[in-house]
C-alpha cells in the first residue's frame, strides 16, 4: 500500500530545481540526524511512496513539487566523512547509525505556501501544521495528500 510523506529540505542545500537537474532526476536524502525521521525512512518508507517536496528555512516555505521514494533506506555515507557537516564519529561501517532514501522527481509544482496550507480546512490535521513540530520528515494521510493535490491543481 502506497504511503505518503512530507520531506523538508532547505533550498540552498537541495531544492526542487536541484532534484530536476540531478542525474535521473534522483537525489539521496542525506543528512537526516533525527531518530524519528530516520526511523520513518528505515522502517516505513517503501519504493513508490509519494513525497511532498517541501522547501523550509527560506523566505517562503511550502510544497515545491512532488516526488517518490526511488530507493529504500541504505546507510548515509555522510556520517562516515569527517569533512561532512553530517559526520558522526560514533557511527561505524559495521553499525551505521544513519540511513537515507533516494527520491525521484514526479513533477515540479507551483509553490503551495505554508500560509495557504494553514488556511485549508482539509489540512488541519497535517503534522507539519501542528505547533512545535520540527521534524524534517512526517507522514501524510491519503486525505491530506489528495487535499494538497487539489490545492496544487486549483
Amino acid at each position: 500500500m502506497t504511503q505518503f510523506w512530507l520531506m523538508k529540505s532547505e533550498p540552498d542545500e537541495a531544492s526542487i530545481d536541484h532534484l530536476a537537474a540531478a542525474p535521473g532526476q534522483t537525489l539521496p536524502w542525506t543528512g537526516v540526524r533525527n531518530y524519528q525521521a530516520r526511523n520513518f525512512m528505515r522502517d516505513a518508507m517503501r519504493v513508490g511512496d509519494g513525497v511532498l517536496f517541501y522547501h523550509s528555512s527560506c523566505a517562503e516555505p511550502g510544497v515545491a513539487g512532488l516526488a517518490e521514494v526511488a530507493r529504500a533506506a541504505y546507510p548515509d555515507a555522510t556520517q562516515f566523512d569527517p569533512a561532512s557537516p553530517w559526520f558522526d564519529a560514533e557511527s561505524t561501517l559495521a553499525q551505521p547509525r544513519w540511513v537515507h532514501v533516494d527520491v525521484k522527481l514526479v513533477r515540479k509544482t507551483r509553490l503551495l505556501s505554508l500560509r495557504e496550507m494553514r488556511q485549508a480546512p482539509a489540512l488541519s490535521t497535517m503534522l507539519l501544521l501542528k505547533p512545535g513540530n520540527r521534524l524534517s520528515i512526517t507522514p501524510v494521510t491519503p486525505t491530506e495528500w489528495q487535499a494538497v493535490l487539489a490545492l496544487l491543481d486549483a
